[in-house]
């Protein structure tokens, strides 16, 4: 794979990033992506994912690298935009306020699920067909992402926000059940995903023993 500016997969290209830019490289991401999500990484064959992008199946390996270098990168773009966006609103919030964080953390997991749907799909269910190394490097991204949630849990009970007893289970069943709107949500039904947001910010508190008002 290659970025805008011709570099081959795998290097850094003008950006200072690693990855691909440009429209052919956005392409064969989409185009994986949907597959991935569809048919599943194993599914997927290459020249599937290559009549999909509009390229060869010789072009392809030069955009792409490797299949599973595909897969990666896009968990990897995934997951490090989650923690970005939940990262840049709870620098926005009030830092004596564990109901206002949650809330934040909350609304940035359920639009980002809902909206990319395809993502989530991938991230959640292709994890096994990562070998060993880049699995963990996966795997440890997710965890500074829920680390986030950890935090504010932990000092929403510290500060006696929140009443549940424990937290730790807490914290997974509320980000399985916020997660779970990437299976069923569709963003030409009736509701609004702000409208969605607010109302699993209100199950959330009520999850963690809070009064959501």
């Amino acid at each position: 794979m290659t970025t805008a500016a011709g570099t081959p997969a795998g290097t850094t290209g003008t950006s200072g990033t690693t990855g691909t830019t440009g429209t052919t490289g956005a392409r064969v991401e989409d185009a994986a992506l949907t597959l991935f999500a569809e048919r599943g990484f194993h599914g997927t064959g290459i020249r599937q994912l290559a009549e999909a992008a509009g390229l060869s199946s010789a072009s392809l390996y030069h955009w792409m690298g490797t299949k599973e270098e595909l897969l990666a990168r896009l968990m990897r773009q995934a997951l490090t935009r989650l923690t970005d966006a939940a990262v840049a609103d709870l620098a926005a919030a009030p830092q004596d306020d564990p109901r206002t964080r949650v809330a934040v953390l909350v609304r940035v997991h359920v639009r980002e699920h809902a909206l990319r749907r395809r993502e989530t799909r991938v991230v959640d269910g292709e994890l096994a067909a990562l070998g060993e190394g880049t699995r963990a490097e996966v795997l440890d991204l997710r965890d500074t992402y829920e680390q986030l949630w950890a935090e504010e849990i932990r000092r929403g009970c510290e500060d006696g926000a929140f009443t549940v007893a424990r937290p730790d289970v807490a914290r997974r069943a509320v980000l399985e059940m916020c997660s779970s709107v990437a299976r069923w949500y569709r963003p030409d039904g009736p509701l609004d995903v702000e409208e969605l947001a607010a109302t699993y910010v209100d199950l959330t508190l009520r999850a963690l023993g809070a009064d959501p008002a």
